[in-house]
């Protein structure tokens, strides 16, 4: 896709995220956003790689991706317990991506690569079925009826999902507001590239053990919201 095609797509897009820029960073993560990031960022405006592992400059056996990692912490842990998985980040979220820096810089880790940035824009320059697995985790949900057209689970990113998403890949989608689940199931079941995982209720009730807590999950269930989390296979 040309810059320009690239540029018009984005013009038309409704921004699914809120402000890209929080407190003040401290000095360490000012440094890091200046010195690491540069290094992990993806390569928008050149085609990616037609094997997508070779993004990652140590052996990967298949590449994740993650849709707003927030503060990074499921993907920092994903990371850790899956050394052989490359994985892309994608978070505008300045502060957020400041935080992941951190963990990345801590524990020397060469398998992840960071998109600071709309998540539609990697799905737009990944190569079709180069993903095996991606994550969208308590994504915004403009709970306003006025916002609702904000969000980010639609039928056009389902659809992009679909291109990239490997044949038996998996899609995890967790909110803790029944409205966007709702929609969220419709979308994605509706679609015919997937098909819902769940057999019993506990299989969206409960968060599975490879599956690691968020800070959004936490205050969901401070203030009584109970979380579904729906898995989806790629046909």
């Amino acid at each position: 896709m040309t810059d320009d095609r690239q540029g018009d797509r984005n013009a038309r897009r409704l921004r699914s995220y809120g402000r890209r820029k929080g407190k003040r960073l401290t000095a360490r993560k000012e440094r890091l956003v200046a010195e690491l990031l540069p290094a992990l960022r993806p390569r928008l405006s050149e085609p990616a790689p037609a094997t997508l592992r070779d993004l990652f400059s140590v052996p990967v056996r298949e590449v994740w991706l993650e849709i707003g990692f927030g503060a990074g912490e499921h993907l920092l842990w994903q990371a850790l317990a899956n050394p052989d998985i490359g994985i892309v980040g994608c978070e505008p979220f300045l502060n957020g991506v400041s935080s992941l820096l951190g963990g990345i810089d801590d524990h020397g880790i060469e398998t992840v690569r960071i998109h600071d940035g709309d998540g539609r824009e990697v799905l737009d320059w990944l190569p079709e079925h180069s993903i095996s697995r991606a994550f969208i985790l308590f994504p915004d949900p403009w709970p306003k009826k006025r916002q609702a057209k904000r969000r980010l689970v639609t039928p056009q990113l389902v659809q992009a999902l679909a291109r990239v998403l490997r044949s038996g890949g998996e899609l995890r989608f967790a909110s803790d507001d029944l409205n966007y689940v709702r929609e969220a199931l419709l979308a994605i079941g509706g679609d015919r590239a997937f098909a819902w995982t769940a057999s019993r209720a506990s299989d969206w009730r409960a968060r599975p053990a490879d599956w690691p807590e968020t800070r959004y999950e936490r205050k969901a269930l401070s203030e009584s919201r109970k979380p579904v989390y729906l898995r989806f296979t790629r046909l």
